[in-house]
């Protein structure tokens, strides 16, 4: 015992020394844990403002409820959104004009095919040919971007094309 006490004795300003770093190292340990109990504190009285809740599971329950009608108004939004997505495709999306001359050597391009399809390629072709007698208007039904019923002429076969090739630009 008398070992340490000498020992202690002889070593007193380096014991002194270790014991006040020690208690500094405390020191800044309990500043830190006081900091973030403030903070934890802060935190948990912004959670509980504004309400007179008795219990946690009082809250629990009551998100869930929320969430429950959050996610039927959420299915009822997506439903909305196909119809109206089923209702865009049957607009008329594509639509291309082509002037021509029906006659090689007489007139101008006062002759002109319409393509009009929706979204699902389905549509109208209409043509007016004009001469000097009067105008003659044709149309022809479009499913698929063919006409099922009466042959199409080039200048409606290429009306479509373009009105089929616009919408794809529009898409990239």
């Amino acid at each position: 015992m008398t070992t340490i006490k000498a020992l202690f004795e002889a070593n007193l300003l380096l014991v002194l020394a270790t014991f006040f770093l020690f208690g500094i190292i405390l020191l800044i340990w309990n500043i830190f844990l006081h900091l973030s109990l403030r903070k934890i504190q802060a935190t948990n009285r912004e959670f509980w403002k504004g309400e007179k809740v008795r219990n946690l599971e009082e809250v629990l329950l009551d998100q869930a409820k929320n969430l429950k009608v959050l996610d039927k108004d959420i299915q009822e939004l997506y439903t909305i959104s196909n119809e109206i997505n089923n209702l865009a495709l049957r607009g008329i999306h594509k639509v291309s004009a082509i002037r021509f001359n029906p006659f090689k050597d007489v007139g101008g391009n006062q002759s002109f095919s319409i393509a009009l399809l929706n979204g699902k390629n389905n549509g109208i072709t209409i043509t007016a040919l004009y001469t000097k007698e009067g105008t003659r208007v044709y149309a022809k039904a479009i499913t698929a971007g063919e006409s099922l019923a009466f042959p199409l002429t080039d200048e409606e076969k290429e009306a479509i094309k373009t009105a089929l090739l616009a919408e794809d630009k529009k898409k990239k």
